[in-house]
């Protein structure tokens, strides 16, 4: 059948056409999923347009439909743990629905950067928007702006924003803290991560609840930067004082510098310092000891993202919270405390 196609070019609608015995306003119609279609004919044009791998250029199929089935996204850091697995949980979900994902990265955050960047996005057309963009001066920017697209914010904030989709971050904070306390630990420690992110100062906040909904006293949380160096550092540092038996890591690869610095004092994880992290990272099980972490669910805050913005929830809208709930993953890096 493919002979009579040009090897030399990408096999175009007419092509399809011509080899199903169709129209090209058929093959348009088998594309665009018209009702009027019967069984049989779509699945004659879906059996050459698999043969001939023809690809629909979405792009001239936009002009025709108005519809891109493009989302975009506007994000920030996505090199952190965190903002990449939200990214790649929305790539997915997208997919599953039957529409691309275009991401645009902001290296920068002052308003230019993200108006340059959303430009970029509306050129393609896109449908809805996801903004992944976890620092606090990025939402003030982005609050000054008119979307005038359907959009999806992941801020932790208060409040009950029909904008956001979000993992509670300050339930996941009280988990982790509550699992210490319920070991026998009262000399904690927070390693918070940069002042400026809104999910540290969320996790930040969950700890300082909780130590204070228990009445155990608190010391000022330590504000890192996400990094395993940086773990390492500040446990080198906190083991010259040595005057707690747990710290709450505000991610995983902190807790990693944490337990380095431990073990290079001669110290054990948990039976002299109990660690728990955050994000269970792939990596995590597989720490000496497994690290105690909070799990987020990334795949069901990706669905719900693209749900939410393809208004495909229905009648189940109402059964969604905007805030999913985290898990606490106990493993071999807690205890009960030595002293």
């Amino acid at each position: 059948m493919t002979d009579n196609v040009d090897r030399g070019k990408a096999p175009n609608i007419r092509d399809v056409a011509r080899l199903a015995g169709v129209s090209h306003q058929t093959v348009s119609r088998v594309l665009n999923d018209h009702p009027s279609i019967r069984e049989s004919t779509k699945q004659r044009v879906l059996d050459v347009m698999n043969e001939l791998q023809y690809r629909p250029n979405r792009a001239a199929r936009a002009l025709v439909t108005s519809r891109s089935r493009t989302l975009g996204v506007l994000a920030s850091q996505r090199s952190q743990y965190g903002p990449s697995s939200i990214i790649q949980s929305i790539e997915s979900a997208a997919q599953d629905a039957g529409y691309l994902v275009s991401t645009a990265n902001i290296t920068s955050t002052d308003e230019a950067s993200i108006i340059t960047a959303l430009d970029h996005l509306n050129t393609q057309g896109i449908e809805g928007l996801v903004i992944i963009a976890p620092q606090v001066r990025v939402f003030r920017a982005i609050s000054n702006l008119d979307l005038r697209v359907p959009f999806i914010t992941m801020n932790t904030s208060e409040g009950n924003d029909d904008h956001v989709i979000a993992v509670d971050q300050v339930a996941g904070a009280r988990l982790a803290t509550r699992h210490l306390i319920e070991r026998g630990h009262r000399n904690i420690y927070h390693l918070a991560g940069p002042q400026d992110w809104i999910e540290a100062e969320a996790r930040m906040r969950g700890f300082l609840e909780e130590m204070n909904a228990q009445d155990v006293p608190t010391t000022a949380p330590i504000l890192g930067d996400w990094s395993a160096e940086f773990g390492y550092y500040a446990g080198r540092e906190l083991m010259r004082v040595r005057d707690f038996t747990a710290i709450f890591s505000s991610n995983d690869q902190m807790a990693l510098g944490l337990m380095h610095a431990i073990r290079d004092a001669g110290q054990d994880v948990p039976h002299d310092v109990s660690i728990v992290g955050f994000d269970d990272i792939p990596e995590a099980a597989h720490f000496w000891p497994p690290l105690t972490t909070v799990r987020q669910d990334f795949p069901e805050l990706g669905r719900r993202c693209v749900a939410q913005l393809l208004g495909t929830m229905g009648d189940s809208a109402a059964e969604y919270t905007h805030r999913i709930q985290p898990e606490l993953i106990v493993r071999a890096s807690t205890g009960p405390p030595s002293f």
